[in-house]
């Protein structure tokens, strides 16, 4: 008689599913699991051969899920929660009150929808306030006491007018790239077209200052109040813009010359970081907090790309 398999999923290969789905690709979900990428591989295997149906279709782009997957998608990002809501919970840890987040709008954009669908139902006790700013205004902000928790970017090893904050918690790198539309063609008469974020913007600041330090010629061709208006105005050919990797998103290429032999100058990395507690917070702040790095985070060292 043939064995039954007992319906049910291994939450471990359930999380490195999620994660190849929204990296779309298997390398690129490696490190946000903290696995090799034959790991993630192997667990892939295991997980679609256990549902017995093909989860992933794959290319040279990377990976995007089927119609199972997408299925399978939106039932393992419950599951996951779930499962930790109630770890959580038998622990005695739990998430209640009314929490004033507040994001750059340089990080990961794609990624902050399903990081508060997560909260939400993790605990559902939480209610987040939600505001997206420029990593100026949420330092300053968080100093007055204006939000709970504050994610704010630095460009590594440049000071943009304010001192570093101190104890923070880091939660990864990702490089900074010259970047526009595909079909985007340099005038090689005329300076370089630079897309921007108002002067209030640090990534702003940096970027003029770098380009004055290594004399590129400029003209700011837009200024868009935010990065999704930064987004369309590259992919509507505008010019080009120094954006982090998460930032730019799939449909804008890298620029590296404005003319042959004329390199335009590398870029450092970005770091993405949580401000540190204040005194005095309230426990379940600080939990909430943990349990944010603890979401968005990559161990010491990594870079994420």
């Amino acid at each position: 008689m043939d064995s039954v398999m007992t319906p049910g999923f291994d939450f471990e290969q359930l999380r490195t599913f999620v994660a190849v789905a929204e990296a779309g690709s298997l390398s690129a979900a490696a490190p946000r699991v903290f696995l090799s990428q034959s790991s993630v591989s192997e667990q892939m295997r295991k997980l679609e051969e256990r549902v017995g149906v093909t989860l992933f279709t794959r290319g040279k782009q990377g990976v995007s899920t089927t119609p199972a997957g997408e299925r399978l998608l939106g039932h393992a990002r419950q599951l996951i929660a779930q499962s930790e809501h109630a770890w959580h919970d038998v622990r005695g840890f739990s998430l209640a009150g009314e929490l004033r987040l507040a994001i750059t709008d340089y990080f990961r954009p794609g990624e902050v929808a399903r990081l508060l669908r997560y909260l939400g139902t993790a605990y559902p006790s939480l209610r987040i306030h939600v505001t997206i700013l420029k990593s100026g205004v949420i330092e300053s902000g968080y100093d007055t006491g204006e939000f709970d928790i504050g994610l704010s970017m630095r460009v590594l090893g440049r000071s943009l007018g304010r001192d570093a904050v101190t104890g923070t918690r880091p939660l990864g790198r990702e490089s900074l790239d010259w970047v526009a539309a595909p079909d985007f063609v340099l005038d090689v008469h005329a300076p370089l077209p630079l897309l921007v974020l108002p002067d209030t913007c640090a990534l702003h600041r940096f970027t003029t200052q770098w380009l004055d330090e290594h004399e590129v010629p400029y003209a700011i061709a837009h200024v868009a109040s935010g990065v999704a208006g930064l987004q369309l105005a590259l992919n509507a050919g505008l010019g080009v813009a120094c954006l982090n990797a998460s930032a730019a998103g799939p449909s804008l290429a890298r620029v590296e010359a404005l003319v042959p032999g004329r390199r335009l100058p590398p870029l450092p990395d970005a770091e993405f970081h949580l401000l540190p507690a204040r005194r005095g917070e309230p426990e379940w702040v600080t939990r909430a907090r943990d349990a944010l790095a603890e979401q968005l985070g990559a161990p010491a060292g990594l870079t994420a790309r």
